[in-house]
């Protein structure tokens, strides 16, 4: 790290301003590429979100790096924060992991933004704010955000639990104390592990329940967790 501060204090204050923006863009990219990439992405695989999340970070970054002095930033980066939490994207119904790897990526280009990557201030004392960071401090926070969703992701912490809605024809397994060959049946049909049952809308017309099955799975599965009319 010390080279790269020596290297720093040879270079004219324009060029030391370029080169800072430019290497903490490359760690902001890389970072923000890694956890859209390799954490989000994989269970998701929604293309749009992807893209939003690489295109904000970028955004986020340069709005924050190019708009003043350390005051401003912070003051800038509070307000995002709080623009977000009212706007929601009101234009869609953004699901809740979405909208944490979304705050996520924020938080770590704010981050990257707003630090001072290197102390350069004994020949540029125009760098100097409350804000110095040094690249070792910048590069492990950064890991640390890559820590935190590898850990949170992690399905050996917690078994990820899905549901989904039957119509199910056998009514008379619907009884409590018929419970277990419910799910026995559920398990043999449907080929998931079962866990949980739920039962709904009872018509003895169709022969027919409405049912919601909870199942222990590897995937994140999202289709089935607003309840349907009929259901409430």
């Amino acid at each position: 790290m010390d080279a790269i501060n020596d290297f720093f204090t040879v270079l004219s204050s324009d060029t030391c301003r370029l080169l800072d923006l430019f290497l903490r863009l490359i760690i902001n990219t890389a970072f923000t590429i890694t956890i859209a990439r390799c954490f989000y992405f994989p269970k998701a695989r929604r293309r749009d979100f992807f893209f939003t999340y690489i295109l904000l970070g970028f955004c986020i970054f340069m709005l924050i790096h190019l708009m003043g002095d350390a005051k401003i930033k912070t003051g800038i980066a509070m307000g995002l924060f709080a623009i977000f939490c009212i706007m929601r994207y009101r234009t869609e119904s953004v699901p809740i992991r979405e909208m944490t790897y979304l705050f996520l990526i924020i938080s770590l280009s704010a981050i990257n933004g707003l630090a001072w990557a290197a102390d350069i201030s004994p020949k540029h004392p125009e760098f100097m704010g409350p804000l110095l960071t040094s690249w070792g401090e910048l590069l492990l926070t950064d890991l640390v955000f890559v820590a935190g969703v590898w850990i949170a992701e992690a399905n050996k912490l917690v078994k990820s639990l899905s549901s989904k809605y039957i119509k199910y024809d056998k009514i008379e397994l619907i009884k409590p104390e018929r419970r277990q060959e419910l799910i026995a049946d559920l398990k043999e049909r449907t080929g998931l592990d079962v866990t949980n049952v739920s039962v709904g809308s009872i018509d003895f017309l169709k022969d027919m329940a409405l049912i919601k099955i909870y199942y222990n799975t590897d995937e994140t599965d999202e289709t089935a967790q607003k309840l349907p009319k009929e259901y409430e």
